[in-house]
This record gives structure tokens, C-alpha cells and sequence, in this order.
């Protein structure tokens, strides 16, 4: 047979990594549905046009061919590359079912077209969170929402998380306020800083939006101001620029900064660096980095929008993060800084005496699922070396023997072993499941 080549993109995890990205899932979605967020999932494909109206080019989008000719040729669809489309959509079809407030979580896979890297995948798993208002959305959402992904993020066994903070508002009204027009450029430009450094993007500022030295000077100078108090605000002013724009825009950042961490000390800082999606945003914009693993870029983002979507009476405005689940995973398994306590969901293996007991064996295993306890017949009837050593390859942690005096468990990481009885033996807590450990964290 030839060899099988693979398609770069599409990450598959052996099963040890498997059972981490499960246990991640749930750990996302047991902490989204404790602060009050609904699960939904939407189709996975969407007319193009609405995927292109994102601004999103079409080299990015895998088309479906032949649901477009059953669709008909005017229903050109193609498989979603992030999860804020359908959600629009979604909202736009359903607000009549739908409580405002609409508080939303979505753990999905998604598509895009890209050139894959390190982190980067034609294939991956997002994780959103969203709370979506009809015509208005309260400011108080935009402190909430990135201390749900504080919560969510610190519950997962990964490097800690630090979230990052902007807001459109001050980079609109300061570039404004400085002269430059193309705003959307300029923050297009400035997003280029990390990787470009501040000499490029100044001469890209002159070359893009015309800007003069002194305007560039001053776009840098906002950019490298951060901090975690009112003082950010201090600092920009200290610039020596106002505007009505700016003024609210600082009033929010602080808001958020304040409250943030007076909620959860050290949970969030404002960073004008941030200027990705700006476009896109009308207020407070996220970024968050793993700590240790800056390289990795931002493993969670997100911010204000005031027009989801509209139907032509109501918007939809709202504010909403996504954690690149595929990009956290594909680092901690990669360089395994998380591995499993095993491999295998299996708590027990059920060892047979001989073939001709392996229905008792069958039924001892049965006993222990109805309990919730992870159970398996051994495969062969083997000496019980063999069947102890084949449960201990896999990091089984109990092996079950019928013995002439009775049923046994043994705990072969300790050697002890004990009489038990399927109806009524249970291990300890931290058995019954694979446990996932952080490299360096006990």
C-alpha cells in the first residue's frame, strides 16, 4: 500500500491528545453555562456573499460545490471561517424565539483557506462567548465578558493567560484629532508594529495614509503606552491632543481597567498596541497572549460591536471573545506541557481467567459502567502478567481478577490488593477520569 501523504492543516490528535482536548472542551463549557451562557450550534456552511461581507477574501473560503448546485446557482455556499457570522445570522433568523440579552457560547470547528503555521490551521476549533442586545447593549457587558475568558482560561490546565485591552474609540479620536483621515488604514498599519517595528510602520504611515513624521511620531507614541489603572488615560493626554471621540473612548478604557480588576486583581490590562480587527470593532477590543508562549500570538480576542447585524427596524449590537481552542492545544501537546494521567478513558480492566469465563468477566465489567466507573474486558486470556502488563502500557490504573476466594481488584501502580465486590467498589475521585497536569504545576 502507498504511503498515505497528509494534508497540512487538519490536525489529529492521538488519542492521549484527544482526551485532552475533551477535557479542555468541557472544562470551556461547564464554565460558560456557570456564568448564565446558553450552547448553541450553528450549520456549518453560509451563502458566500454574507461570508464576504465580513470583508474576508474569497481565496480564504472553501467552497462547496456540490451543495451549490443543489442549492441552485444563485446559492453559492461555502463553510464558515469563524463563528461571528453565523452567530448574525443565527440571531437575525431566531430573534423572535430569543430573550435580549442573548447570552450565547459555541465550541465549533470552522474552515479557512489559509497557509498553515505554527498555530495557524485550515481546520481548528473556536470557542466563543457572546452577549448580543437588541438596539442597545449595556457598557457593564464589555467588563464582563473578558472575566468570563479569565475564568474559562484559568481553569484550563495551560500557562496563565494575561488579557490585553484598547479601544476604538481612543485610536479613532486620537488619529483624528492629530490630522491623519484614513483611520481604518492607519490602524491596518499599526497592527504590523510587533513584526515590522516602529521604522517600517512609520515609513508604511507616510507611504499609506500620508502621514508626516510628527503624525507618525505621535501614532507610536500611543501605541507604546500600557498599564493596568487611570493612568493610561493620564499618559495619552500628556500627548497634548483632545477630542469628544477621545475623551469617551478613555472614559470606557478606564471603566473597563478599573472594574476588571477590582473584580479579578491582575485579570486585564489596557495595551494601545492592540489595533488587529479595530476595523471591525466600535469599542473595547481584547487580545490575550500564553504567558511564556508570546510567539504563539493571541490565543483569545474579541471586543465591542454596535451592529451585529440589522434587519432594517432593529440592530443587534454586542460585544463577544473566541479562544483559538486548535492553536492553545496544538502548543501544549506539541511541547507537551499538558499530558494526561493516562491515556485511556478506562478506570479498570477486568482480567479473564480463561475464555470460558469471559462472560462472568463481561458481567463484572457491566456491573461497574452502571456505577460510572470506566470499565474493559481484557482482549485475551493471557497469563495475568500478560493481561497486568497490557493494562499497564495503557496507564489502566485497576486490574479485576475472579479468584477461587473471590473478586479482587489490585491497583497496580501500588501493588495492593484488595477483596471487592462490582456491586459496591469504587476507586479514589481522581481515578475515575484521566486527569490532565501542567508541566511544572503539581
Amino acid at each position: 500500500m502507498a504511503k498515505i501523504a497528509p494534508i497540512s492543516g487538519f490536525p489529529e490528535w492521538l488519542p492521549a491528545g484527544r482526551i485532552i482536548e475533551q477535557r479542555m472542551i468541557d472544562l470551556l463549557r461547564e464554565t460558560f453555562e456557570l456564568h448564565g451562557f446558553s450552547g448553541i450550534e450553528t450549520r456549518a456552511v453560509e451563502p458566500v456573499e454574507r461570508l464576504l461581507a465580513k470583508g474576508e477574501t474569497s481565496k480564504e473560503i472553501y467552497l462547496l460545490r456540490r451543495l451549490q448546485d443543489e442549492a441552485g446557482a444563485d446559492s453559492e455556499l461555502g463553510l464558515h471561517f469563524d463563528l461571528t457570522v453565523p452567530l448574525a445570522r443565527y440571531v437575525l433568523e431566531n430573534s423572535g424565539h430569543l430573550d435580549f440579552p442573548f447570552r450565547r457560547y459555541q465550541i465549533q470547528k470552522v474552515w479557512r483557506g489559509e497557509r498553515p503555521q505554527d498555530g495557524r490551521f485550515r481546520e481548528f476549533l473556536q470557542a466563543d462567548v457572546d452577549v448580543v442586545g437588541q438596539d442597545t447593549l449595556a457598557f457593564h457587558h464589555e467588563i464582563e465578558l473578558p472575566l468570563v475568558m479569565v475564568d474559562a482560561l484559568s481553569r484550563l490546565p495551560i500557562p496563565r493567560v494575561t488579557i490585553q485591552a484598547s479601544n476604538r474609540k481612543v485610536a479613532q479620536g486620537f488619529y483624528e484629532a492629530i490630522g491623519i483621515e484614513d483611520v481604518d488604514e492607519t490602524l491596518r498599519i499599526m497592527d504590523k508594529l510587533d513584526k515590522a517595528g516602529p521604522t517600517v510602520v512609520a515609513t508604511m504611515l507616510a507611504d499609506g495614509v500620508g502621514a508626516t513624521s510628527d503624525q507618525a511620531r505621535l501614532a507610536l507614541e500611543l501605541a507604546d503606552i500600557s498599564g493596568n489603572d487611570a493612568g493610561v488615560a493620564d499618559r495619552i493626554l500628556a500627548l497634548g491632543y483632545r477630542s469628544d471621540l477621545l475623551d469617551e473612548g478613555l472614559e470606557e478604557l478606564v471603566a473597563l481597567v478599573e472594574g476588571a480588576n477590582e473584580l479579578i486583581p491582575g485579570s486585564l490590562t489596557a495595551d494601545l498596541r492592540i489595533a488587529r480587527g479595530l476595523d471591525y470593532y466600535t469599542g473595547s477590543v481584547y487580545e490575550s497572549t500564553l504567558e511564556g508562549h508570546e510567539d504563539l500570538g493571541s490565543v483569545c480576542s474579541g471586543g465591542r460591536y454596535d451592529s451585529l447585524v440589522s434587519d432594517g427596524r432593529k440592530t443587534y449590537p454586542g460585544v463577544g471573545l473566541s479562544i483559538g481552542v486548535s492553536r492553545i492545544l496544538a502548543r501544549v501537546i506539541g511541547q507537551d506541557l499538558v499530558t494526561p494521567s493516562r491515556k485511556v478513558p478506562t478506570t479498570v480492566l477486568v482480567a479473564v481467567n480463561d475464555e470460558a469465563e469471559r462472560r462472568h468477566a463481561e458481567k463484572t465489567a457491566q456491573s461497574l459502567r452502571q456505577r460510572g466507573i470506566s470499565a474493559e474486558v481484557s482482549p485475551s486470556s493471557a497469563k495475568f502478567g500478560k493481561q497486568i502488563r497490557y493494562a499497564d502500557r495503557r496507564g489502566i490504573p485497576y486490574v479485576w481478577f475472579s479468584m477461587d476466594e473471590g473478586e479482587q481488584v489490585k491497583d497496580i501502580r501500588s501493588g495492593q490488593q484488595v477483596a471487592a465486590e462490582p456491586s459496591t467498589w469504587v476507586p479514589p475521585h481522581a481515578d475515575l477520569t484521566p486527569e490532565l497536569v501542567l508541566e511544572g504545576r503539581s
